[in-house]
């Protein structure tokens, strides 16, 4: 299959081919697909490169487009003049492989779309497709975007989220208008996922109800079955959290498959340098170390305990606190009684066989330094985040 991708440099354009080649080159199994070739065509590319690949071509993802020009009338130009220049030369080569047209919920001209020259040329583009596959025969496929977000999407241009990201990350100020403005969105991964879909032949089809996206086997248009709606205030509030996190160690909450965890993600492709990185405050003594690394409100906290030769740490016990010790370096011990008996259970541990052993509650547990030479490094997670006020931690040595 050779693919011609239009735009190709833009934000989506960008993403799919990269995505694409990852097929094409076999990084990627999950699809079935036998990519030949793909055509990248932006601004910069000739007619005669234009030519070959409408010529040659299997399916055409046509994502070109104009957002912001100098003057109202490029629209015009930019959408429906390139897309009559495209179709036009596919015909001249009866090739009728199957099309997409990325237009804009804005070709509704509903609300605040209503007057948008826009979205005027996006309607334009999106009728001229549907009468050329009348036409050739064509599969034509129109997808209305909503706002698209994450990594690559250009700040400062037409993007809210990649502007806020972006001037969050960098400690740049940002403006809202209003808080409550809510938008539906798109993210760019489950934007990509569908336009494989498409190529696959299982792409999801949908009708609109004003600018409302309603699936329909047998829909006009087509889109990704998977979009968020969130406020201009959420969004601000999600990335402030984000941005607090190497300081608090917090993570906030990001599901499976939730507008938090792409966020997050989208966020993070905006930092700079200097902040890719950042210090973890090393609690240390002559015993060796212990480092906070990442909290959770719901799900507790992890850490890193490294203990010298011949070391015993812990000797303590927890009430309702529980937690795995996970030793991945050195040779170890960890010994476990439970309060008010005498009985203790022992659990030789290793970096060569990676296990985890639970610290359960009422027992007061310990971890020692079997070795003479070498640290002995502790991966430790707790059921909760330390709370300096209620530390439910009480000194008692296993063996007396």
């Amino acid at each position: 299959m050779k693919i011609l991708v239009t735009g190709a440099k833009g934000f989506v354009g960008k993403n799919l081919v990269c995505n694409l080649y990852n097929i094409k080159e076999g990084k990627n199994h999950t699809r079935n697909l036998n990519i030949e070739d793909i055509f990248e065509y932006d601004i910069n590319s000739t007619a005669e490169e234009l030519d070959t690949y409408c010529r040659e071509c299997d399916f055409v993802f046509n994502l070109a487009g104009v957002n912001r020009p100098k003057d109202q009338s490029e629209f015009m130009t930019g959408n429906f003049g390139f897309a009559s220049t495209l179709l036009e030369t596919l015909k001249k080569y009866e090739n009728n492989c199957p099309v997409m047209l990325s237009s804009s919920i804005q070709a509704t001209l509903i609300g605040r779309y209503g007057t948008s020259d826009y979205g005027k040329s996006k309607l334009a583009g999106e009728e001229l497709f549907f009468e050329y596959g009348k036409e050739t025969g064509a599969k034509v496929l129109v997808y209305r975007f909503p706002n698209l977000f994450g990594k690559w999407c250009r700040p400062n241009y037409n993007s809210a989220v990649a502007t806020f990201c972006n001037n969050i990350a960098n400690d740049l100020e940002i403006t809202v208008n209003d808080r409550s403005t809510e938008l539906e969105l798109l993210y760019i991964d489950d934007l990509i996922e569908e336009m494989l879909d498409a190529l696959e032949g299982k792409e999801h089809h949908c009708e609109f109800e004003g600018v409302d996206t309603v699936l329909k086997e047998d829909g006009r248009y087509c889109a990704a079955p998977i979009t968020h709606h969130a406020t201009l205030g959420e969004i601000v509030d999600l990335l402030e959290s984000f941005k607090k996190q190497p300081e608090s160690l917090v993570v906030p909450e990001i599901p499976y498959n939730s507008f938090a965890k792409k966020l997050y993600s989208t966020y993070l492709s905006y930092l700079p340098k200097e902040k890719v990185s950042f210090p973890l405050k090393m609690n240390v003594d002559d015993r060796g170390s212990f480092t906070e690394l990442l909290k959770s409100d719901k799900v507790g906290q992890v850490s890193i305990n490294i203990s010298k030769p011949g070391i015993t740490k812990g000797e303590h016990w927890h009430n309702t606190k529980w937690e795995f010790f996970i030793v991945v370096s050195g040779h170890g011990l960890i010994q476990e009684r439970k309060i008010g008996t005498d009985e203790v259970i022992e659990f030789e541990v290793s970096g060569d066989k990676i296990e985890a052993i639970h610290m359960l509650p009422g027992y007061t547990h310990n971890i020692i330094n079997l070795s003479e030479t070498e640290n002995l490094v502790t991966v430790m997670w707790a059921n909760e985040s330390f709370d300096p006020n209620h530390p439910d931690t009480f000194f008692e040595k296993v063996k007396a």
